[in-house]
Order: C-alpha cells, then structure tokens, then sequence
C-alpha cells in the first residue's frame, strides 16, 4: 500500500508541455493531507479490529470456560444430589429396618409377656382349685375332728350309768 510519504516523496519528471507545476504541488498537497488522513484512519481501525479481534478471542475462551465451568458445576451438582439421595434411601431403609427389628422385638415380647399371663392364669387356677380343696378338706377334716370331740366330750361328760 502507499503510504503519504510515498506520495510527498515522488518526483515527476518535467515535460517540455506539462501541467503548471505550482496547480499540480497544491493538488498533491491537498491529495497528500486527505490520504494521511484515511490512512491514519484505516491503520486506527485496523488497531482497532485487532484488539477487539483479541477481546472476541478473549471472550470466546472466557464463554467456552465458562461452559466448561458450567457443565462441571452442574455434573457436580448432580452427583452430589444423587449421593445424597442414595444416603437419604441407606438412612431411610436402615431406619426402617431398626423399626421394624424393634416392632418385632415387642412382638416378641408382647407374646411372651401374653403367654407368661396365660400360665400364670391357669397356675393361678390350678392353686386356686387345689387350696379351695384343700380348705374344703381341712374343714371337714376340723368339722369332724369337733364332731368326735363333741361326742367324745358328750360321752365323757355323760354321768356313768353303768357302774
């Protein structure tokens, strides 16, 4: 590309019928100064276009980091759900097995406490049967034992007749 200094720096041969030389100085003056400008101008955008050429390329790595970043916080996160649900279903599961180990403990228990009740009872009633009869008996036993020492008293307070 031409640069300004291209153009200030070239010298045109002179012709026997040329242009008027002083008209064609103050044209490329003019032409000069308008094209610095614009190639000013263009090496600015072109700085421009490259930094923010960069801050896209920055941008890009940042956003891919980003997902990345992402992907692996919600990949985290899922399995961090996950490990507690499976902790959550151990506890629950275990829980459940403890209650239901002590619902039939007590079971058991109840059962035996029933049937210590239910041998007790009929112990009870056997004691009962046997201590009424018993009763029954030393009362008749006592009931006779007063009958003979009634009569006996009855015969030995009786005035002796036969003597």
């Amino acid at each position: 590309m031409i640069t300004p200094l291209d153009i200030q720096n070239k010298k045109f041969k002179k012709s026997f019928s040329g242009f008027d030389q002083t008209e064609v100085n103050l044209f490329l003056q003019e032409m000069i100064e308008d094209y610095e400008a614009m190639y000013k101008e263009n090496i600015s955008h072109k700085e421009k276009i490259n930094f923010l050429t960069d801050q896209l390329n920055q941008f890009k790595t940042l956003e891919e980091t980003l997902k990345t970043t992402l992907l692996v916080a919600q990949k985290s996160a899922d399995e961090l759900t996950l490990n507690a649900r499976n902790k959550a279903e151990i506890i629950i599961d275990n829980a459940e097995e403890k209650g239901q180990k002590i619902v039939d403990k007590r079971k058991e228990d109840v059962k035996h406490i029933q049937e210590e009740y239910e041998f007790l009872k009929k112990e009870l009633f056997i004691f009962k049967t046997r201590f009424s009869s018993f009763l029954q008996s030393q009362l008749t036993s006592l009931d006779e034992f007063y009958l003979d020492i009634e009569k006996g008293q009855l015969t030995e307070n009786k005035p002796k007749q036969e003597e």
